[in-house]
């Protein structure tokens, strides 16, 4: 184990990244904060990488923001951050959750222990949760006197449980365990803590099963789908990304493999 703020390994197309910060419960320090931008931009053109799992290392997830830098970077009686310098270090965080939902790899999140603040938010901005039964999740931003919409935390929280139990998170920053979250939808399962990587294993199967371009397309649908004005509109961008990869190499491959009953050999082409 390194003192990197993120750990990244690379494997048959899997990208493990790994918050690498256990001693602070990976809380988010601006070297982490710079790792994760950093790491999730070089994803929008990077084709070697098709699926990402992201984990906490120790018994953690994410804590969420690193409080004590926060004060050791302005000590009592410092002037105020001016507004531009304030909106500059919030916008640094919240462009995370939105480089995670603009990269075209799926992303799986296995939260054990606290997810708090912007450690939930990471979270939320991935596309599938697996739990441990120690994780506990919350919008901590409200105990702190701040706003509890932080980090798109009121984008995809409403989107993932509903409007009345994201109120209910948002409003008051009481935790929720894996099981009610699993209960909510929030979770795709909960598993014990030592098991994380292990349940991980069929989804990233299941995805490297796919082609690299159906994929890829299929979680940008996926996101506009969210926010889609109608029918119409949701339909007319699966009808191009049917056309799309009906006309590769790799479709013509999956029939293949289909017909033979074995896996396929996709050449992303």
């Amino acid at each position: 184990m390194t003192d990197a703020p993120l750990l990244v390994t690379h494997a048959d197309g899997v990208d493990r990244v790994m918050l690498n910060r256990p001693d602070s419960l990976n809380a988010l320090d601006t070297a982490m904060v710079d790792a994760l931008s950093g790491y999730f931009a070089g994803l929008a053109r990077n084709e070697q990488t098709r699926v990402v799992v992201l984990s906490g290392a120790g018994r953690a997830f994410c804590a969420g923001l690193d409080l004590k830098e926060a004060i050791q970077r302005r000590p009592a009686g410092a002037p105020p951050a001016s507004v531009a310098e304030a909106l500059a270090h919030q916008r640094s965080i919240a462009d995370i959750v939105m480089l995670m939902r603009r990269c075209p790899q799926p992303i799986i999140a296995l939260v054990q222990g606290a997810a708090s603040g912007g450690g939930f938010a990471l979270a939320l901005a991935a596309d599938i949760r697996i739990a441990a039964t120690s994780a506990r999740m919350n919008c901590a931003f409200i105990r702190l006197g701040l706003g509890g919409c932080d980090i798109g935390t009121s984008y995809f929280l409403p989107r993932l449980v509903g409007v009345s139990v994201a109120s209910e998170l948002i409003l008051t920053g009481r935790f929720i365990g894996a099981e009610r979250a699993l209960a909510v939808g929030l979770v795709s399962e909960v598993v014990a803590d030592d098991a994380l990587e292990a349940a991980a294993a069929p989804y990233v199967e299941a995805m490297l099963a796919a082609s690299p371009l159906g994929l890829r397309l299929s979680k940008e649908c996926l996101n506009m789908s969210v926010d889609a004005a109608s029918l119409e509109a949701v339909v007319a961008m699966e009808d191009r990304n049917q056309v799309l990869t009906s006309r590769s190499e790799d479709f013509k491959e999956g029939i293949r493999a289909f017909l033979e009953k074995r896996k396929p050999v996709y050449r992303n082409m």
